[in-house]
């Protein structure tokens, strides 16, 4: 079945999805971009791990402390001696939750120098905590560097990174910052009711740029996964915080579709 929006899909932004969307999305692309690629470049997919903290609730799923009582004993006769507890109970110390996740780098064969790294944002990395401020700091170190970045951010939670000028109140945005040309940059912005941009990889100067049709692949991906098999389009989509407007068109087309 294929997607009931014209771009990026709200409910593929659920915490329990959106893991499987972010993985299999990098590989689509991989895999989309390769053969174009070759053969002055490859698709390498790159795993980084995001230990988190506490502060990143509620992606952390440890409790911070669980206590199991033991089995309650009958009551001591009035008067008894009191004596000392000597069954101990069983707790669960808090311990730091690990998260694997994968980004891709375009790499020239000849030097195995990295051109280009491609990110798409998560909750582990957007999200306020741990997680954004390791992001923070590596998007720093890249953007000091002669790499290229292409930052693709489709989660409407969470703050979206820094960069002046661009127009407020868009979901969704695509980063293509250009390293000769920074700090000046392209974003590419679009909501629920647009397909996503396309947009040109850069690479080496001379070198011929493919474009890179996310909404398509997305679109393609979703059927392939059958997405539509694991989302329930009745309620509002998470996070359920749309304008009045956006509310009202999401609601009319999910409608129109017949998943209302």
């Amino acid at each position: 079945m294929p997607s009931p929006f014209p771009g990026m899909d709200p409910y593929l932004e659920a915490p329990g999805l959106w893991p499987n969307v972010h993985t299999s999305l990098m590989i689509a692309l991989r895999d989309e971009l390769a053969p174009q690629l070759r053969p002055r470049y490859y698709v390498a997919v790159e795993e980084r791990t995001v230990q988190l903290s506490s502060d990143d609730l509620p992606y952390a799923t440890r409790p911070d402390l669980t206590v199991v009582a033991a089995p309650a004993a009958a009551e001591p006769p009035l008067h008894a001696p009191s004596t000392p507890a000597t069954e101990a109970v069983t707790v669960e110390v808090p311990l730091p939750d690990v998260i694997r996740e994968v980004y891709l780098e375009i790499r020239a064969v000849d030097t195995d120098q990295v051109i280009t790294v491609i990110e798409l944002r998560s909750p582990t990395n957007k999200l306020v905590g741990e997680g954004r401020r390791q992001y923070e700091r590596k998007r720093l170190e890249l953007l000091g560097t002669l790499t290229h970045l292409v930052e693709v951010d489709l989660l409407r939670a969470g703050q979206p990174m820094p960069f002046r000028g661009a127009p407020q109140g868009a979901d969704y945005r695509i980063l293509v910052s250009r390293a000769p040309q920074r700090p000046s940059a392209q974003v590419f912005l679009c909501g629920i009711r647009q397909t996503i941009p396309p947009f040109q990889l850069p690479l080496q100067p001379g070198d011929a740029e493919p474009v890179v049709a996310l909404n398509q692949l997305l679109h393609s991906l979703y059927d392939r996964a059958g997405y539509d098999l694991r989302i329930d389009y009745t309620p509002p989509p998470p996070p359920p915080d749309l304008a009045p407007d956006e509310h009202a068109w999401l609601d009319a087309r999910l409608r129109e579709v017949g998943l209302r």
